[in-house]
């Protein structure tokens, strides 16, 4: 089952990639410019994800896809790595993945030369755990 939190990391992935979200059954596309802002996800990446959860947006679609967000935040859905890109595609529980994944209209995607889309990571908390994993195995 895809929770709120995975559901909002495929969306802020795929839009490090510039895919849209079509909200309003088509009708508007929202893709904010800043999705991270150091530890946390961007105001911007936080009002669009806002807007596409709000029943007043009708169905909302990942560019390039057919499940609506809603769809995907039902029990019915689960998201797993692309074997092609890595990067989170969605598929049916107990179902064969997707036939396509959504880069598969991107350019030159995968791209291992440049930076891979990623979530926002907390600076402190990261150094603090491999402070921690230091002294474990220091004292072996």
């Amino acid at each position: 089952m895809a929770s709120d939190t995975e559901v909002r990391k495929y969306i802020a992935y795929w839009f490090q990639l510039g895919k849209k979200v079509l909200i309003r059954n088509g009708s508007e596309a929202l893709l904010p410019k800043s999705v991270i802002a150091g530890d946390r996800y961007s105001r911007e990446f936080e009002e669009c994800w806002e807007k596409i959860i709000s029943p007043d947006s009708g169905d909302c679609y990942l560019q390039g896809t057919d499940e609506t967000i809603a769809q995907l935040l039902t029990p019915a859905w689960e998201i797993s790595p692309c074997a092609r890109c890595a990067m989170p595609v969605v598929f049916h529980q107990n179902a064969m993945p997707p036939e396509s994944c959504p880069c598969n209209d991107l350019p030159n995607w995968p791209n291992t030369e440049m930076p891979q889309p990623r979530s926002p990571v907390s600076t402190k908390s990261q150094l603090s755990g491999i402070r921690d994993r230091l002294l474990r195995t220091g004292g072996e």
